[in-house]
């Protein structure tokens, strides 16, 4: 009898028809842990003790008074350099995302070809409203997240452990074939922070793009200068969650830091990527007039009026089970603010059919695309231009 895993694999394409994020299995744990140390591949972006031209600077302050020896280096320890956590960890141990660990001083990747969910979505529920709009994107995901956010909606996989899931090896080019076989022009990294299973989602952007299959990253954003200018030379488009404008929340909330974040997007968006920010508005958490002005603000400062971006309904999840969905008064004051200063694309998400779920030409008024729920119903934008008044609508669309 093949296993569930098994069956799902073969149903989806990879073969995938679809499966939804995989329920954990906790049976025999520690020999898949065994399994997954032995197959894991050599990480990127890292540094080690062990290494001969080791900078003591990567782990030490520059204030710090260190000693003129070199670092004895044993036992090997390692900085991940791959995201803004820049965990230090010991021989044995994980960083904070949990699928990146030290193996004898070199530092490896848990989650390289080990999907954990597997399942086609339109384009739309990413969000990215702007990119290939009416598209389906066959979407995947690993285990882990350098976040800890207390609103999670895939807290399941996103802090989860990789052995905590009975997973089968999928390499890159059998997720392109299988986006192919349901004639999906999009693959999205998506669910979990795909930046935890960089290499994975580096050579799977390599393979779709010999097969014109385009790429998107849904991220958090929390990654630094180096991987991400890897990922945007092989990427479409990205989908940044700038989880509010306030360092407070992102460290009391989010266990990370706001700064990173908006490096993050600043560099994608001189990348020529195409870009998309979405705002989960927290009620009494992030939805502050201070807060929801400044983000605003930053963004038409700093990024521009064209990029789209998404005021989203937060819905009780995870850890903030006590709060009450966000007002919907509260999602259109934040979208009339970001329209009166200029903002061209601002949308309302997570509340079905809201006319601020539809993109409006910005020279004529006019409706160009209408969605209802995350489908296009009508499409008024003819060779990236409105059809009513030839005004160029920002976005990706052939």
């Amino acid at each position: 009898m093949i296993s569930r895993r098994e069956f799902l694999i073969t149903a989806a394409g990879i073969g995938t028809s679809i499966a939804a994020p995989l329920a954990p299995s906790h049976s025999a744990v520690f020999g898949r842990t065994e399994d997954l140390i032995r197959t894991a591949p050599r990480a990127r972006f890292w540094t080690s003790t062990a290494f001969p031209d080791s900078d003591c600077l990567h782990c030490h302050r520059p204030d710090r008074k260190l000693q003129a020896k070199a670092h004895a280096g044993k036992p090997a320890i390692v900085k991940c350099l791959l995201c803004a956590q820049y965990c230090i960890i010991k021989p044995g141990e994980r960083g904070k995302c949990r699928a990146r660990m030290n193996v004898n001083g070199e530092l490896r990747s848990l989650v390289y070809g080990r999907p954990i969910a597997l399942q086609v979505d339109p384009i739309e529920k990413k969000p990215l409203y702007h990119f290939l709009p009416g598209s389906e994107a066959f979407s995947f995901a690993t285990s882990g997240c350098p976040l800890h956010c207390k609103f999670c909606q895939n807290w399941e996989i996103s802090q989860s452990r990789p052995e905590d899931f009975d997973t089968t090896f999928i390499p890159a080019e059998r997720i392109v074939q299988a986006a192919a076989q349901r004639r999906a022009p999009v693959i999205a990294f998506t669910y979990n922070e795909p930046t935890v299973f960089m290499e994975y989602l580096f050579d799977t952007a390599i393979a779709a793009k010999k097969q014109k299959v385009r790429s998107a990253l849904i991220s958090c954003g929390f990654m630094n200068m180096e991987p991400l200018k890897e990922m945007c030379s092989v990427l479409d488009a990205i989908k940044i969650d700038l989880k509010g404008y306030s360092e407070d929340f992102y460290r009391n909330v989010c266990s990370a830091e706001l700064r990173p974040v908006l490096n993050s997007i600043r560099q994608i968006a001189r990348s020529g990527v195409h870009l998309e920010i979405v705002n989960l508005v927290v009620p009494t958490l992030n939805d502050s007039d201070k807060m929801l002005t400044g983000l605003v603000d930053w963004v038409m400062g700093e990024i521009g009026p064209d990029v789209p971006l998404h005021f989203t309904r937060f819905h009780p999840d995870y850890q903030l089970l006590h709060l009450p969905p966000t007002p919907v008064a509260t999602l259109e004051r934040s979208r009339n603010y970001a329209m009166s200063k200029g903002i061209r694309y601002a949308y309302i998400g997570n509340v079905p059919d809201h006319p601020g779920n539809h993109t409006y030409c910005p020279q004529c008024g006019k409706i160009v695309i209408r969605r209802s729920s995350f489908f296009v119903a009508e499409m008024n934008v003819e060779r990236g231009k409105c059809k009513y008044c030839g005004r160029t609508i920002a976005g990706v669309w052939a």
